[in-house]
């Protein structure tokens, strides 16, 4: 922790969890938004559904292979400097992207929307460790969840009714305005809680040592896919969302909400019960408890829908709770691999994100496309990603019981 944490924040915790899951929406609402209006854009400017779909994948592309480097430029350059650059920077990209006049200047500016997306949700990680202990810092990250939880769902009604109401431009111009709001909310409120005596040196051999010291560690390792995979279970139904939806359950395009409500519910209420955990109970046995509420309802997606066609009176439901037992563990998981070594927070935090970001680009590439036209794939596949970070967490206890803290 930075030494002086008390004095740096004078405001109300959930205010900082606001201001910090804020510059985490960053990335989901640049995807989101934009999303209603893929046909609209494409007639614009005469591109292909093809072509569109790599301003899709311009995106993830820059937002993967940047997570590797914010959490370690803030851990040389101070926290706040990376992300008001950032935030900059990816203001800057919408304005370009709402004046781009071809294919080629969307993909650009979306690439760099990627690049700059990433800051605020792998910095805002290492602030808050900066700045809490453990269970504070836990009670924080599942606030921060909370409010994170409400990107996914508000943002493609926002870029839907601006796209019908205005134009595509509108929708790059209203994520511009966010992030220029956001950069100033940063500058005015957001303190420097990267003590001075904890900064690590700017040079490429220290940076490769510290990556490799990271990458070579199997406890980071197992923590990365515990944390990261498990979610994929539930991203495939989020990207499938139009064939599981409208093609499977037969629910018209108005009732898609549904499906969004109860995961993002699931979402936030398993985010505030690990709040509420917090410091009262063991944090292994918060984990314990995730896994097995996230295996019961995978299990039991599989089953139902092997045995029964699927339909929409049963089939959210799984969906749902697993996400309840998802966000549950994400935070305490979260801390532990930043805890694993404290003068490397930012570094750590964004290998973490990396990690992610790349199982869920391959998921959306890859698994979806080839599952998406059966449930039964669908359920066997989210228990089987929900088994490797079921697999990396048993595998870390029973092989590495006493390096981490579990309880801290």
């Amino acid at each position: 922790m930075n030494p002086d944490a008390d004095r740096l924040w004078p405001g109300p915790r959930w205010a900082l969890a606001a201001l910090l899951a804020t510059l985490g929406m960053l990335g989901p609402f640049s995807i989101d938004t934009y999303l209603p209006a893929f046909s609209g854009i494409a007639a614009s400017i005469g591109a292909t559904p093809v072509e569109m779909q790599q301003t899709l994948s311009a995106y993830l592309f820059g937002f993967a292979f940047m997570n590797l480097f914010h959490g370690a430029l803030s851990d040389s350059f101070g926290r706040r400097p990376v992300v008001l650059v950032a935030v900059a920077v990816f203001a800057a990209a919408s304005v370009g992207c709402a004046l781009a006049q071809g294919i080629g200047q969307l993909v650009l500016f979306r690439t760099l929307q990627g690049l700059s997306a990433g800051a605020g949700m792998v910095v805002s990680r290492a602030v808050i460790r900066d700045m809490f202990p453990p269970a504070d810092a836990q009670r924080v990250m599942s606030q921060v969840t909370i409010w994170f939880g409400v990107a996914p769902a508000v943002a493609p009604m926002i870029g839907g009714w601006l796209f019908v109401h205005a134009d595509w431009h509108a929708i790059f111009w209203f994520l511009a305005a966010i992030a220029a709001a956001l950069w100033l909310s940063v500058w005015r409120f957001l303190p420097e809680t990267l003590h001075v005596t904890q900064k690590q040196p700017f040079e490429a051999g220290h940076l490769f040592r510290g990556y490799l010291q990271l990458g070579a560690d199997p406890r980071f390792l197992l923590l990365a896919l515990a944390s990261g995979v498990p979610f994929n279970g539930l991203f495939l139904y989020v990207l499938s969302a139009p064939a599981f939806l409208g093609g499977h359950l037969g629910l018209g395009p108005t009732q898609f909400f549904w499906f969004f409500v109860l995961t993002i519910g699931g979402i936030m209420a398993g985010a505030w019960t690990s709040g509420r955990m917090a410091g009262r109970i063991p944090r292994r046995r918060q984990v314990r408890h995730g896994f097995v509420i996230m295996f019961a309802m995978a299990a039991v997606n599989l089953a139902a829908n092997v045995l029964f066609d699927a339909h929409a009176s049963w089939a959210l439901v799984p969906i749902a709770l697993f996400a309840f037992g998802w966000s549950l563990n994400v935070p305490v998981v979260t801390l532990m691999v930043l805890d694993l070594y404290p003068a490397r927070r930012g570094m750590a935090s964004s290998l973490q994100s990396f990690v992610a970001s790349v199982a869920n680009g391959i998921v959306a590439g890859v698994v979806a496309p080839l599952v998406m036209q059966s449930t039964v794939a669908m359920a066997a596949m989210s228990l089987a990603m929900l088994g490797v970070g079921l697999g990396a967490w048993l595998w870390l206890r029973h092989r590495w019981p006493d390096t981490i803290r579990f309880d801290g």
